[in-house]
């Protein structure tokens, strides 16, 4: 993906792009390169690892305060393609706050920031932007609940498949869904961690509103962190069953198999012992090979009533 580095700032409630870095705008940086990485760095006085962190995917979850700017690190969740079908995992996301301004830094144009762009998040202002950093990470911790909910979703159009046409494949999607709440979880707890600091964050004026927002943020990040351990726990659940349900089924095939076979081999026992050559009994009745015939027959009816009785059939 080629890097996007843009700048925006509200005035009378409307967000509108900037040529240049001013006070009190914000710098969304979308997987930029190492030379706008060092330019920017240089110009918001920030050191280049930090503004970058963000980038590598393996950064944990982190809040650091350094000397004239504040660097938070988030896990959000995003879309890829696993075994060429779409998956969700996470990436980390960084938000720097300056004294003059707030930068994003992510590899992806990710929607939680998007809506920002588009206006559609409510009491929005660049400038005020410890609530900003609050609305962000509120919106991710919705972001999160909507992707358990189509995870969830996902589950039972597989659940709904076990009495019809079950397959192997639903074991390993089931297996994808589980892995992907694993990262969930992970991610989720991480996040909290970094929830917890900024309750104790002094940097920045806290308003009212401001703390009565994170107080929420907190609340729904634990809600997406019990909707992952329930579904984990009925995914995990549904996989068992439908793993029990496979195998029973193979079970039945090798029954059926197994009756047929015995009620096969009659035919092949009996005309095997007739056609030895020897003295065998019937050998000098006129009417031998129909009578032979005819018990043959009976005898695999009598067998197919005892197997169809005995449900093996």
């Amino acid at each position: 993906m080629i890097g996007l580095v843009k700048i925006y700032r509200t005035d009378d409630r409307k967000i509108h792009e900037e040529d240049e870095l001013t006070e009190g705008v914000w710098v969304q940086m979308v997987n930029p390169s190492e030379g706008e990485g060092e330019e920017y760095a240089r110009k918001l006085d920030v050191d280049i690892s930090d503004l970058l962190a963000a980038l590598d995917e393996e950064e944990s979850s982190r809040i650091e305060l350094e000397d004239g700017y504040t660097l938070i690190l988030v896990d959000i969740p995003t879309t890829e393609i696993r075994m060429d079908k779409e998956a969700y995992t996470t990436i980390p996301l960084g938000i720097i706050l300056t004294q003059d301004a707030i930068i994003t830094v992510c590899t992806e144009d990710t929607p939680v920031l998007q809506s920002f762009v588009l206006g559609r998040v409510k009491e929005f202002s660049t400038k005020k932007r410890l609530r900003f950093v609050y609305q962000i990470l509120f919106r991710i911790a919705t972001l999160y609940q909507s992707a358990l909910r189509i995870i969830d979703k996902k589950r039972t159009e597989i659940e709904e498949r076990i009495d019809g046409d079950t397959e192997d494949i639903d074991l390993i999607d089931l297996h994808a869904l589980e892995s992907t709440l694993v990262y969930f979880a992970t991610s989720l707890r991480a996040n909290a961690v970094v929830l917890d600091r900024l309750t104790r964050y002094k940097r920045l004026e806290q308003y009212p509103e401001d703390k009565e927002l994170l107080d929420d943020i907190i609340v729904e990040n634990q809600q997406a962190i019990e909707m992952t351990g329930i579904y984990r726990d009925i995914i995990n659940g549904t996989r068992e069953l439908l793993s029990s349900v496979i195998d029973n089924r193979l079970n039945n095939v090798m029954k059926y198999l197994t009756a047929i076979t015995l009620v096969m081999a009659v035919p092949t026992i009996i005309s095997g012992f007739f056609g030895m050559n020897v003295s065998v009994p019937l050998a000098q009745t006129a009417h031998a090979f129909s009578i032979i015939s005819v018990a043959t027959v009976l005898i695999c009816v009598v067998l197919f009533v005892i197997f169809k009785k005995n449900r093996m059939l």
